[in-house]
């Protein structure tokens, strides 16, 4: 193993990945450190790929890239018990030549990302596990120790990818352990059917793919949501909440995810289908107010370690590859003009974020986090609910009159929130996606 390098990276995540491919493609000196077997290994659960973001980093992905379906169609659906009340965007305009959004298998994308870090002319070492950074007398990060004998790696820089939960930043004070009502829990199976059902039930045809993401009642009044990805022969099927509620409720997820697959809107949609994997996995969820400081001397924080999620659009993958390719960016920036890693100049890394769609992006909804968690029984349950019976009330023909039936309606609303809880909540909804 190589003494010093110009650049360590903890994690071959998308973050991580991104931040290896860059650095070492601008022809740095780059050891990738990855506690799994191989990136991604960790990975079994679908997901959502953004293209833009990716292109900006390897234009020509799609040649070789395990890429599942591209997305046409986007349902969302507010859920009770038994009904559903959705919208939905399909358009054949995402039938692009070069199509905006991919669901992949993390466990083949990321094993490609990294075979294209490698290609880069990255060191990746896999199944090492970095047990705490080295500082210096001057309270600068040299580099990690890692479990490997002799584990100790010097580094200009270091670049921590570790994820939502990651130890190294914490152990060293850099940040505080997540809270948990910033970290939701969520729970994906994989359910295998032959891509001919999977285009039938979802009314679509060779590489097209629609998202089904729903909120409601499935989460039994935590903050959370369910969803359903398409790929090309199975489908990811989850729900999430915030690792507080749990805590609070006592809920399951495992028990969330029965009952949601269990929901007649949902149960038709997988019928037949064989599970072969089961998931879990830590998301960040406190949006703008909880993201740590970015970086310091020697060392810099990207993706799910610096919380940047967006989980109202459920964005994750496109800020986590953009943080990673502005951090590694701002580092080649400053190796090659001969400058040290210090916490002044590695700060055109959290500028490029700030002056991007990511910070923008969180800072637009940054009171959405607490609004939702503080109030989410009335979220998702009493409207929910309140929905589900208005429409069911609106389209059932029976003979009562239509005013009846409206006032019936409006009495319902009334009763469950009155007028006060009603134009409150609507406010402060207003007010946090301002």
């Amino acid at each position: 193993m190589v003494e010093k390098f110009d650049c360590i990276v903890v994690g071959a995540g998308m973050s991580g990945n991104a931040a290896a491919y860059v650095l070492a493609k601008r022809g740095l000196s780059v050891l990738q450190l990855e506690r799994g077997e191989y990136s991604g290994s960790k990975n079994v659960q679908g997901a959502i790929m953004y293209a833009d973001m990716l292109e900006a980093i390897i234009p020509d992905f799609r040649e070789d890239a395990p890429l599942e379906r591209h997305l046409i169609e986007q349902r969302f659906w507010m859920m009770n018990g038994s009904a559903h009340t959705g919208m939905h965007y399909r358009s054949d305009a995402f039938n692009e030549a070069k199509p905006n959004r991919y669901t992949i298998l993390r466990s083949q994308f990321d094993k490609w990302f990294s075979r294209k870090v490698r290609e880069a002319g990255a060191l990746v070492l896999t199944e090492t596990t970095a047990l705490e950074l080295i500082f210096d007398a001057y309270g600068a990060c040299v580099g990690v120790r890692t479990d490997r004998e002799g584990g100790i790696v010097h580094a200009d820089v270091v670049v921590l990818a570790e994820g939502v939960n990651g130890l190294l930043g914490s152990r060293a004070g850099l940040r505080a352990p997540p809270k948990a009502d910033h970290v939701a829990l969520a729970v994906k199976e994989m359910h295998f059917l032959p891509a001919e059902t999977i285009e039938a039930r979802f009314n679509v045809k060779g590489d097209e793919g629609v998202v089904v993401e729903a909120v409601g009642t499935i989460s039994g009044g935590m903050t959370g949501m369910g969803f359903v990805y398409t790929n090309k022969e199975c489908l990811s099927v989850g729900i999430g909440c915030l690792v507080s509620d749990f805590a609070r409720s006592g809920e399951t997820p495992h028990g969330l995810l029965e009952a949601f697959k269990a929901h007649p809107s949902i149960k038709p949609l997988i019928e037949g289908s064989e599970v072969k994997e089961y998931a879990a996995h830590l998301i960040p969820e406190g949006g703008y107010k909880a993201v740590p400081q970015l970086c310091g001397d020697g060392w810099v924080v990207v993706g799910d370690a610096a919380q940047l999620n967006n989980a109202i659009h459920r964005e994750g993958s496109n800020l986590a590859m953009t943080s990673g390719r502005f951090a590694a960016e701002a580092i080649f920036q400053i190796k090659s003009r001969r400058e040290k890693m210090t916490k002044d100049n590695l700060a055109r890394y959290p500028k490029a974020l700030h002056d991007s769609f990511v910070m923008k992006d969180l800072r637009k909804y940054r009171d959405m986090p607490a609004l939702l968690h503080t109030n989410s029984r009335n979220f998702f349950l009493t409207y929910p609910e309140l929905v589900a019976k208005a429409m069911e009330n609106f389209l059932r023909v029976d003979g009562t009159p239509k005013r009846e039936t409206e006032a019936k309606i409006f009495s319902a609303f009334r009763k469950a929130r009155g007028f006060t809880g009603l134009f409150g909540d609507a406010f402060k909804l207003a007010r946090a996606w301002r």
